[in-house]
């Protein structure tokens, strides 16, 4: 396995606390989303069973279903009070839940990693594009972060062409932890606060 951030800067403990408290308090992903809570069970595991948008994510429970998405909410929460990560989801007119957002976050380093997907009917209309260019600020801005990581699969074209249009440097193959045991190869890219430009 191979523990991220690979860049890893210390931070004071002034800092490390002010972004602590940042991801303590964040109720909303910008204009994008809000926190995910646990009445939210329902509608995210239904966006989650459809295994094209669940399958090539690593941080997902291996099985999809009402307890393993409950968990995966709590945990989330608990991540929240220690100001360690956030879950936050997008939701239409309906109600139901449109994209989600999952957020790891090592104040310590002063960075995050943020990974999620949207639903396919929001897919090749350009929003995937625009709401990572709004989490990235907001990440960077609202959070306090100096660096944001990212992940994909070795065969996720898609989100490669994203990052490196959003000015992420590629920095090498590693090994991602699954959930359930065992490691996948992924791609690892960085993206600095100063190199951002929105």
């Amino acid at each position: 396995m191979t523990d991220i951030p690979i860049t890893k800067n210390k931070v004071n403990k002034k800092k490390e606390e002010q972004i602590r408290d940042a991801v303590r308090n964040a109720v909303n992903l910008a204009k994008l989303g809000r926190l995910a809570l646990e009445n939210d069970v329902d509608a995210l595991t239904f966006l989650l069973e459809d295994p094209l948008i669940s399958n090539p994510i690593y941080t997902l429970p291996d099985k999809i279903n009402q307890k393993t998405i409950a968990d995966f909410i709590k945990q989330h929460l608990l991540e929240r009070e220690r100001g360690e990560g956030l879950l936050m989801i997008s939701t239409d007119e309906e109600g139901g839940v449109s994209a989600y957002y999952d957020i790891n976050v090592w104040p310590q380093w002063g960075a995050c990693e943020l990974g999620g997907a949207i639903r396919h009917d929001q897919q090749n209309s350009g929003q995937g594009g625009v709401g990572a260019s709004t989490a990235f600020s907001w990440l960077f801005e609202d959070m306090g972060v100096d660096l944001i990581c990212e992940t994909c699969s070795l065969d996720n074209i898609r989100t490669a062409k994203l990052l490196e249009r959003a000015g992420f440097v590629f920095k090498c193959e590693i090994e991602s932890k699954l959930p359930a045991g065992g490691f996948r190869p992924s791609l690892y890219w960085e993206l600095k606060k100063e190199d951002w430009h929105q």
